[in-house]
């Protein structure tokens, strides 16, 4: 069927945006009343949710009743996520058992009201967020202040009276229950629910290949795509010439797609396309509608079941079955009561009568009833984790909503052999950034606790205000102290007990001798929580190399992954399968850039060589006689990029080279960098390569991913010019001991006396379209490179005076010129490419190769990790038993699987000895706490 020809759209129309507008919270805010967003504390969680999502947050008012260990839970991870107000709601005080999983209450607190215990230490998580304490009862007037209420350890009747209430005003309603080894989850955000961004992917672009003139036009790509597009997507274009009625019209659904290619509509009565283009996804909202909770308890289609598909739909009955139980009988089922599981089965099997499920999971419902009194922290971890990703989601309008149930079970954590359990043997379970989580967890659980019991936990790294929004064991005052040390006395506080020692140590070779043959063999395992594929590796090899199982999670913004590795029973991590296939050509950063990546890489590039290593290459060559002879093997080229640098470095400007003596010099130096680099090395280009260049094949050779530069003209009234001299400028200063200004007015009127150096585009010079042409041509200096040879053995230097300063690149200080140059450098590149300019957060971002995170996704990992350590405590043999779990919460997807298995040998139990002689499952909480494990933390 022929496309209807395409419209203009309007001019106004922002090119990668959609309408921000949250029908829920347009009303109630006024963004002349939101602060600005503290970026140094929110710095990694921005780069999740963005600036639009996080001013969204700062208008809601939030209200989580239940300060029990799930509660408690879910409160910190809400009030570091940054909200506007989070009002903590429980009427009891805190009892005995409370202290295996609320983190906040200690011994003293007993018989005090939980909420109010609670109060001013998660006021001190965050000092953006207005908490406060309600200890009366849940009514109307209190609910109806807010714009999310989430109800824990709340019966099923004031669920349905609460969300029936919230249902018909449009607030936001969420409950979240554990009991033992099971969790479950449950959101109704509405009759009406607008979803801005369902995912939190960048939207997808490309550059245009060509465009085909016909009904329906097809739109050709270039093959390097980041992300492929989808049918169904709209899409706007840009930067086309030729066939420019593409640059105007609205964003435009496409059809059709495949791996470089999509349809578009009517382009025939279009001009021909003739060359260059971008095409840019642009999100579109959606609306989502939800069931009230009564009706949502009827409709088994609503249920995520992770796999997992009688068991979750058993569980949905029998947590409405602990709900009758409980309100008949004024208590949750006895521990290991065959009556009580008895009872809870009998009430399900009746609500079965309507639900008319194929297939009961009966073990699952006498599981449940005979854990059902105990709080575990991993699963209020994970479940808390999930929740607090909701409550962000109804705040913000940014990912995709649960709808509606979602339940999970840890039942695998229980001991392999069921006739070991009695009434009596279990009495005790219930009593008893990832690292952080982990710690947290560990305490509750009792790990390392007892006699002979120990935590190493090691992090050579020190706390940051950018840490404070995710790592919660840490405060402001802690900022510039080592992680492991703080974090060892938070932990320390919460459980007395923790026998537990802080290391500053990064695991490697350099650190073997701490951590030898004696210390791994006196280990029962490791957990790791590292941020680096390299770390993960290394590490994993010495277990395997000691036999010492290993538990190690990772987050990425809101994925996370977690994996158990059991000596003889499971495969290891094993060696870095990474790949250098998505590195940046180099003929592509050098000459050839068409993506913002590629001028922050060429930034970078160029802060790493000025900066620091043409600094460490003099100090060397100052200290070490053979340091010339070294680098002469290193490949002409490169040899003669050194050997230039060396001498230009200690010879000052008189005799000819770039070793400045005063501030003047400094900026002197930077004015004549930018007009090297954004004139005359682009005017070389263009030499070489005349915007109207055709190949061998008679195409043109701009086109595709290779976009025509252009020079630009140095102005002292842009803003962007001026930044990158006074960011170069001071940094030279720094390598040089040269003190520097940010005074604009001074340094403009010193830019005045700059003299350039005159510039003529040379034919001898030759531009490599290929880094193969690059390698090829890297052993023809030999004549240039025994003449920078001589000039360096002839001139005499004194090294003590001539001695460098390198800098290593650091993206948190603002203060520093570092991230001022970076944006500025790779800006100015953009621009002579045409290139669309980032931002100074996004190129923070992907130049300071930062990763994103969330404290909801951290904790959710740490919950998981240490179920797979209950099994590895109890040496369960059942590969089946153990889980690798992955996790993308913007559209709460779990996936759970087994660990691949063992290369050539037979299953067999973690073997340390004080682990294998637990075979009795009634002292798991001794077997805890008489655990020897070492902690790795981020590095």
């Amino acid at each position: 069927v022929p496309s209807r020809p395409l419209v203009a759209r309007p001019e106004t129309t922002d090119s990668t945006t959609v309408s921000e507008k949250n029908s829920d919270f347009e009303t109630k805010r006024d963004m002349s009343d939101i602060g600005e967003i503290d970026e140094g504390f929110y710095s990694r969680q921005l780069y999740v949710l963005g600036h639009e999502a996080m001013r969204r947050m700062g208008t809601a008012d939030v209200l989580i009743a239940g300060m029990r260990g799930l509660g408690v839970e879910i409160a910190k991870n809400v009030i570091l996520s940054g909200v506007k107000t989070v009002t903590i709601q429980d009427e009891g005080p805190a009892e005995w058992t409370d202290l295996s999983s609320q983190f906040f209450l200690k011994e003293s607190n007993l018989g005090q009201n939980r909420a109010t215990c609670s109060l001013q230490q998660l006021s001190a998580l965050n000092p953006h967020v207005r908490v406060s304490a309600h200890t009366g009862p849940l009514d109307e007037d209190l609910l109806l202040q807010f714009q999310v209420v989430v109800l824990t350890d709340s019966s099923l009747h004031d669920q349905k009276r609460f969300n029936e209430l919230c249902h018909s005003r449009g607030i936001k309603f969420i409950v979240a229950d554990s009991k033992g080894l099971c969790g479950q989850l449950f959101c109704d955000f509405g009759e009406e629910f607008e979803v801005l961004d369902e995912n939190g992917e960048e939207p997808a672009s490309a550059l245009i290949e060509s465009v085909s003139k016909a009904n329906p036009g097809m739109v050709f790509l270039t093959d390097d795509l980041p992300r492929e597009f989808s049918n169904g997507s709209k899409v706007i274009f840009s930067e086309v010439q030729g066939m420019t009625e593409l640059n105007s019209i609205g964003p435009v659904e496409i059809k059709d797609c495949g791996k470089c290619f999509f349809s578009i509509g009517n382009t025939s009565e279009f001009s021909q396309y003739e060359r260059g283009g971008v095409v840019t996804e642009v999100k579109q909202p959606c609306k989502l509608k939800f069931k009230p909770l009564s009706d949502a308890l009827l409709d088994h289609k609503l249920l995520k079941t992770n796999g997992k598909i009688d068991r979750h739909n058993t569980l949905h009955l029998a947590f409405q079955a602990l709900h009758s139980f409980a309100r008949k009988e004024q208590r949750l089922p006895r521990l290991r009561s065959q009556s009580d599981a008895d009872s809870l089965l009998a009430i399900v099997g009746e609500l079965n009568t309507v639900a008319q499920l194929d297939q009961l999971d009966e073990a699952a419902v006498r599981t449940l009833s005979y854990t059902a009194q105990g709080q575990l922290a991993p699963i209020n971890a994970f479940i808390g984790g999930l929740a607090a990703q909701e409550v962000i989601k109804a705040c913000s309008g940014k990912f995709t909503p649960l709808q509606q149930w979602l339940y999970f079970d840890a039942l695998e954590c229980l001991p392999e052999d069921e006739d070991q359990l009695t009434e009596d043997c279990l009495a005790a379970v219930g009593a008893g950034a990832i690292g952080c989580e982990l710690l947290k967890n560990f305490a509750l659980m009792g790990l390392g606790a007892g006699e002979g019991g120990q935590i190493t936990v090691t992090d050579m790294d020190f706390i940051e205000r950018s840490n404070l929004n995710r790592q919660f064991l840490f405060r402001s005052q802690d900022i510039g102290k080592p992680k492991s040390d703080v974090a060892a006395k938070a932990v320390r506080e919460m459980n007395p007990r923790m026998n537990i020692t802080a290391h500053q140590n990064r695991l490697d070779a350099d650190s073997e001798g701490v951590y030898d043959y004696n210390f791994f063999m006196g280990l029962d395992g490791v957990a790791a929580a590292l941020d680096n594929v390299e770390a993960r590796v290394y590490l994993d090899g010495r277990c395997v190399q000691h036999q010492k199982p290993l538990v190690e999670g990772g987050t990425l913004g809101c994925q996370g992954s977690t994996v158990v590795v059991v000596p003889h029973l499971t495969k290891s991590y094993g060696p870095s399968t990474s790949s250098s296939n998505d590195a940046i050509p180099l003929c592509t950063l050098k000459n050839f850039p068409h993506r913002i990546e590629h001028t922050l890489q060429w930034a970078r590039d160029q802060f790493e060589g000025l900066f620091k290593q043409t600094p460490e290459n003099v100090n060397l060559f100052l200290r070490d006689d053979g340091f010339v002879e070294r680098t002469l093997g290193l490949g002409d080229a490169e040899a003669l990029e050194v050997l230039w640098g060396l001498w230009s470095s200690l010879q000052n400007t008189e005799a000819g080279g770039q070793r400045p003596t005063s501030w003047e010099d400094c900026v002197s130096w930077a004015r004549c960098k930018w007009e090297t680099l954004y004139n005359n090395d682009i005017r070389q280009l263009l030499h070489c390569f005349p915007p109207g260049e055709v190949t061998a094949a008679g195409l043109p050779f701009w086109a595709g991913s290779k976009r025509c530069p252009h020079p630009l003209t140095f102005d002292p009234n842009n803003t962007t010019h001026m930044d990158y001299v006074v960011a170069a400028a001071n940094l030279y200063g720094q390598i040089f001991r040269i003190s520097g200004t940010r005074d604009r007015a001074s340094i403009t009127k010193t830019l005045e006396k700059v003299r350039l150096p005159s510039f003529t585009p040379k034919s001898s010079v030759k531009i490599h379209l290929s880094d193969e042409e690059m390698e090829e041509d890297k052993q023809d200096d030999k004549a240039e490179l025994e003449e920078w040879k001589g000039k360096l053995a002839s001139s005499s230097v004194e090294s003590s005076f001539m001695l460098m300063y390198p800098i290593d690149f650091e993206k948190d200080d603002d203060s520093n010129f570092h991230v001022d140059y970076i944006v500025a450098a790779s800006n100015l590149r953009a621009e002579n490419y045409d290139i669309p300019a980032a931002d100074r957060h996004q190129s923070k971002r992907i130049a300071g190769r930062i990763i994103p995170a969330i404290a909801t996704t951290t904790a959710a990992v740490a919950g998981l990790m240490c179920l797979e350590l209950y099994k590895l405590v109890q040496g369960h043999r059942n590969i089946s038993s153990y889980s690798t779990a992955y996790m993308y919460l913007p559209v709460t997807h779990i996936v759970f699987c087994p660990p691949s298995p063992a290369h050539g040998f037979e299953p067999a139990r973690f073997e340390d000895k004080s682990v294998c002689s637990f075979v009795d499952p009634s002292v798991l909480p001794q077997r805890l706490t008489c655990i020897k494990l070492l902690m790795c933390l981020s590095e």
